[in-house]
């Protein structure tokens, strides 16, 4: 090949033009100085990223220009003073202001230039845009910066482990933790020198398994630190296999002594609590949200006899409530669960010897900072005793009410004829028994009265005296009046209610007008005077009782156990000891001691002095047949000294109207008896045979029935014949 073949195969010489096309399409800013440091040239893409023209930045030195940030022209000028004096190669990195006022960071890199004597005749340098790479050095500082700082504030520190070699990298947390200086190398050794003795074991064990298996692993143990204190750490790791193979545990040891110091003492805490809780003579009871029993104290297992898994199953749960509660407790525990604020209950709960007594469950919720209910605290407080108190006042305030409001007569028995001390005499052999005492009389002769006076002298007279008037109840509320009814027995029983045998319980319970009981009442009653128990209305469970039954009739009944309208049994059973109480026409002797009773009694009342009646006026009294008995008198003398002016008091001959019509005024006179019986006979024929009610012979005769049957009675008038006659004549 000859030499002119060679120059023809090299590569064309660059020109000035092409060399200036290189050197702007660098990916960065190129740029020339002088020996002193001035600039003499910047590529295109440098003029482009500042803004200015070649001209205008020519013989620009750094501190001159304005492109730099303010922050960083310091620190450039004293690195840039420092290469050009040392005339070597350096970096300097700074930020620079692009055309649109935006900085982003650069790497100034330089390099002198010099001739061939080694005169330094120029610098060339080359600017970087590494403002990415910045921001992430930055983020990463600061990252690590962060990550420190939250091990130290969290008291976890990190390490790796590699298996292959043995090597162990701590942070500097797990050196703090740990109690190594940072100058020393981390091996497993001087971590088993800190581990505690009884620990140590089980940790090696740990280790060993997860080495051989590269599985993660968790471990907790205690650490005996240099100066006396245990340390307790958690320490959980990662396996990592790297694109090698080789694994490497990634973990991290947390300090958790605050919190196992912490846990201990809430444990010793809860123990001192359960302590305190169990000597508590209350029955205590800790409730999830939902109602769910998690905790009973000891004096809650003493009483029910059951565990707390026991009572955690729902079917012991509802055997502990008496079964007349468990659906209003039920009721009221589930509307106070809801509302989420305290609330109380009361119940009966099943003791463990088989008996039931009354708690007032107090239920307290523990709220969490959302206000959301976490827990339920219930205290159960025995008040047995008080219901007890409250079910004798009650009883006590009912027979008190009744007393207060019935239309008595007067408190005393008064008087002093035969007929009288006969009762009298009567009443002081029976009251100190407990036998049955069947009272008769006609309308308002007292027998409520006398039915008192036994009571206060017997030894029942400090416990309840309950009255029960038959013919003023509904004949088909009269059961549930004398023996209660079960919630929902009938329609209206909405609640359930104490009969008077339970307000009764402990003294006397007196039944006036018994003769007017249903037939299915008499044997309830019959029942009670056999058997001393009864059961409520609709209710399956028999009731002991203790009363005293004192009965009261103004009806002939032996002639209603003739005619089959009263039970014979039953009333063999009332009249164990039978009193009559007479009435005022036969003790006309004791009218004015009545009357002087009742004048003192409505004056004092009245505000008035009145210190007697007429002569007249007791001579009136004294005459008067008295079908109202002693209520008519009372009645009579009470309005003697509401209308009276004087001190003495007079009676109108109107307030005693006749005793009857035509038909009274021939039975009235005691002489003629014959014609007594015979108008008291036409009587019945005209009525049937019916006594009572506005066609009955006693509207007739225009007295009171009560006295019709004693009438009938005495004249041995047998009314049933009457009855049988009409049943005749209409077949």
């Amino acid at each position: 090949m000859t030499s002119e073949d060679s120059r023809s195969e090299r590569p064309p010489a660059t020109s000035d033009a092409d060399l200036r096309r290189i050197i702007d399409t660098i990916p960065g800013f190129v740029w020339c100085a002088a020996a002193d440091g001035g600039i003499e040239f910047l590529n295109q893409r440098g003029l482009a990223y500042t803004g200015f023209s070649l001209e205008q930045i020519r013989g620009w030195n750094w501190r001159d220009t304005n492109i730099l940030h303010p922050d960083d022209v310091q620190t450039l000028m004293e690195t840039w003073g420092a290469i050009v004096e040392s005339a070597e190669e350096g970096e300097i990195q700074a930020r620079m202001r692009r055309f649109d006022g935006v900085y982003r960071w650069f790497l100034f890199r330089v390099a002198p230039l010099r001739d061939q004597s080694g005169r330094l005749v120029a610098w060339f340098g080359i600017d970087l845009e590494i403002d990415e790479r910045k921001r992430s050095q930055d983020q990463l500082r600061r990252s690590e910066s962060y990550l420190a700082e939250a091990q130290t504030l969290s008291r976890t520190g990190s390490f790796g482990w590699n298996v292959a070699t043995g090597d162990l990298v701590w942070s500097a947390e797990t050196y703090r933790i740990l109690d190594y200086e940072r100058s020393v190398t981390p091996t497993l050794d001087l971590v088993f020198d800190r581990v505690h003795p009884e620990d140590r074991i089980e940790l090696r064990a740990t280790l060993d398994r997860a080495r051989a298996d590269l599985s993660d692993f968790d471990s907790e143990h205690r650490l005996l630190m240099p100066d006396g204190p245990i340390t307790y750490v958690h320490v959980v790791a990662h396996a990592v296999r790297d694109a090698s193979g080789v694994v490497e545990f990634v973990g991290a040891v947390c300090d958790v002594t605050a919190a196992r110091v912490a846990e201990e003492q809430i444990r010793r805490n809860e123990q001192e609590l359960r302590q305190i809780v169990d000597a508590i003579p209350q029955l205590i009871t800790v409730l999830t949200p939902d109602g769910a029993t998690i905790y009973i104290n000891k004096r809650a297992v003493e009483f029910t006899g059951l565990s707390l898994r026991d009572i955690q199953d729902g079917a012991s749960r509802t055997r502990l409530t008496h079964p007349d509660d468990l659906e209003r407790t039920g009721h009221d525990v589930r509307r106070g669960l809801a509302r989420g604020a305290a609330f109380e209950t009361e119940q009966r709960v099943l003791r463990n010897d088989g008996q039931y007594r009354w708690f007032l469950n107090r239920f307290n919720p523990l709220l969490d900072e959302a206000g959301h209910v976490i827990r339920w605290y219930v205290t159960g407080i025995d008040i047995e005793d008080r219901k007890q108190a409250e079910e004798r006042i009650r009883s006590e305030n009912f027979a008190l009410r009744e007393e207060i409001d019935r239309n008595s007569m007067f408190e005393e028995l008064v008087g002093a004829s035969p007929a009288l001390r006969t009762v009298l005499s009567n009443i002081s052999r029976v009251a100190p028994t407990d036998s049955t005492v069947l009272i008769t009389g006609e309308t308002g002769t007292g027998k409520e009265l006398v039915a008192r006076a036994i009571h206060k002298r017997s030894l029942r007279s400090q416990r309840p005296f309950v009255s029960v008037n038959c013919a003023a109840v509904p004949a088909s509320l009269i059961t549930s009046e004398l023996f209660g009814h079960e919630k929902g027995a009938f329609t209206g029983a909405m609640h359930r209610r104490q009969g008077r045998f339970e307000l009764a319980e402990g003294g006397t319970l007196f039944i006036d007008e018994v003769g007017e009981l249903l037939h299915e009442t008499q044997m309830a009653l019959l029942r009670v005077l056999q058997e001393r128990e009864f059961e409520r209305v609709g209710g399956s469970r028999p009731m002991r009782t203790d009363v005293r039954i004192i009965a009261a009739t103004n009806r002939d009944l032996q002639a209603a156990v003739s005619d089959g309208s009263f039970r014979a049994d039953l009333f063999y059973r009332l009249n164990v000891f039978p009193l009559e109480v007479p009435a005022l026409r036969d003790r006309v002797a004791d009218i004015p001691l009545l009357v002087e009773y009742f004048i003192h009694r409505y004056a004092k009342r009245a505000g008035k002095r009145v210190r007697g009646v007429t002569s007249a006026a007791l001579d009136r009294l004294s005459a008067h047949y008295w079908p109202g008995n002693i209520r008519e008198l009372q009645n009579i003398i009470e309005r003697a000294v509401i209308v009276s002016d004087t001190e003495t008091l007079t009676v109108d001959e109107r307030w005693l109207p006749p005793a009857s019509p035509s038909h009274v005024e021939v039975i009235a006179q005691p002489e003629n008896r014959g014609r007594e019986n015979d108008a008291i006979v036409a009587a019945l024929r005209a009525s049937k045979g019916r006594v009572a009610g506005p066609f009955g012979a006693a509207a007739k005769l225009g007295m009171p029935s009560s006295t019709l049957e004693s009438k009938i009675k005495s004249l041995h008038i047998d009314k049933r014949r009457f009855k049988t006659a009409v049943t005749s004549e209409a077949g």
